[in-house]
């Protein structure tokens, strides 16, 4: 029964492959710089090591905006976004499977009547605009960086071209990597509270958490979805929004792996904080977001020529109603579970457990508080001893 109730996160990163593979590759197959086999092999790879090494930072904010506490339930919302997600790829739209999560776990609040944490809502929802933004800058300076570079040392086109290519394959693995890092929260983030499988040791050489053994079953989903259908949606976004030259799509790809990378990166953030900088928050962002802001960048470094609006348009609409619907299928489709066919989709609050952990937070902030003081006591008695 627990496999059943997993299959729409399995269902959910077969459509996350299937739509968010064509941010990675879209722009060098529709260049014809790279075969579409070859990008779906390399995607694949590099998917599963970003979801199974770095796939925690970005479910914990995730986790925070609505934490999912019964199988069905994850297995309900998880279902209502892969449709939402499934229909916008039918259509040939590179939505945001983000954002169909987001608006998924909202409706399930809704639902259930449990709080939506608003500071998380809030921080994800800045990062729908920062995203595409902070992508469209990074592209706008390397493409102006990368042609000043060309025009200064003046490569044959021939050995141009080999570097291209050679580049789009690194980078695209690089941009695999980061989308398995952000977005498998949007895959299996669900299902963390109610994870059904237990910590696997294999001797002294390594160990597989149970929460790493979701991701790899969603890195898995996400591979099949690239190989089976994902070659569309690569031919939408490489072609039809801006005719793209191979050079333009390597700074495409490379804009967006970036941004993927600084929000899901858990190692970039302690190297912050150890130095007191502010940080860069953990969250799962849309990786189509990343791939329109980035040739909107490079539009813009070519002064603005040869965007097509109208397919931007309808791309944008795409972004504008995903967490409606996905908000409004979740709800109705918890309906159904709990009242037709008697699932239970969240498990009750226990006031005394809810008491007993709310002191147990108290605790602790008083165990962390009162070394500080002490600590400045001592300060200010040597301070005093010295006078």
């Amino acid at each position: 029964m627990i496999w059943f109730y997993l299959i729409s996160g399995l269902f959910l990163g077969w459509s996350l492959g299937a739509n968010d593979a064509a941010n990675i590759f879209g722009t060098a197959v529709g260049t014809r710089m790279i075969k579409f086999r070859t990008a779906a092999v390399i995607t694949t790879i590099f998917v599963i090591l970003g979801a199974v090494i770095s796939g925690a930072g970005a479910t914990h904010t995730l986790g925070k905006l609505g934490a999912v506490n019964a199988i069905a339930g994850s297995f309900t919302v998880a279902l209502a976004a892969a449709v939402t997600v499934a229909w916008m790829t039918k259509l040939k739209l590179p939505v945001s499977s983000s954002q169909a999560i987001v608006g998924a776990i909202i409706g399930w609040n809704l639902f259930t009547g449990s709080p939506t944490d608003m500071n998380s809502l809030t921080k994800i929802v800045s990062t729908w605009v920062l995203c595409p933004l902070l992508t469209a800058f990074f592209a706008f300076l390397l493409y102006k960086f990368t042609m000043w570079s060309l025009y200064k040392i003046n490569i044959h086109i021939l050995e141009q071209d080999a570097y291209n290519r050679i580049g789009l394959i690194l980078v695209g693995a690089f941009g695999a990597y980061s989308l398995g890092a952000n977005n498998i929260a949007n895959v299996m983030g669900v299902f963390v509270p109610s994870s059904p499988f237990t910590n696997l040791s294999f001797g002294s050489l390594f160990s597989i958490s149970g929460t790493q053994q979701l991701f790899l079953l969603g890195g898995i989903a996400i591979s099949v979805g690239v190989f089976t259908y994902s070659y569309k949606v690569m031919m939408t976004v490489g072609n039809d929004l801006f005719k793209l030259t191979p050079i333009a799509a390597l700074v495409v790809v490379l804009a967006e792996s970036i941004v993927l990378f600084l929000f899901a990166s858990k190692g970039l953030e302690r190297w912050l904080l150890s130095y007191g900088l502010p940080t860069i928050p953990l969250v799962p962002v849309s990786s189509s977001q990343a791939v329109i802001g980035g040739i909107i960048g490079i539009v813009l470094a070519k002064k603005g020529r040869g965007i097509n609006i109208k397919v931007l348009g309808k791309i944008s609409s795409g972004w504008v109603t995903t967490p409606i619907i996905a908000a409004l299928f979740s709800f109705v489709s918890l309906f159904f579970a709990q009242n037709v066919f008697e699932l239970k989709v969240v498990q009750p609050h226990n006031k005394a457990n809810v008491k007993i952990e709310q002191e147990t937070n108290k605790e602790k902030t008083i165990k962390a508080v009162i070394p500080k003081i002490e600590k400045e006591q001592r300060r200010i008695s040597n301070y005093k001893t010295e006078e």
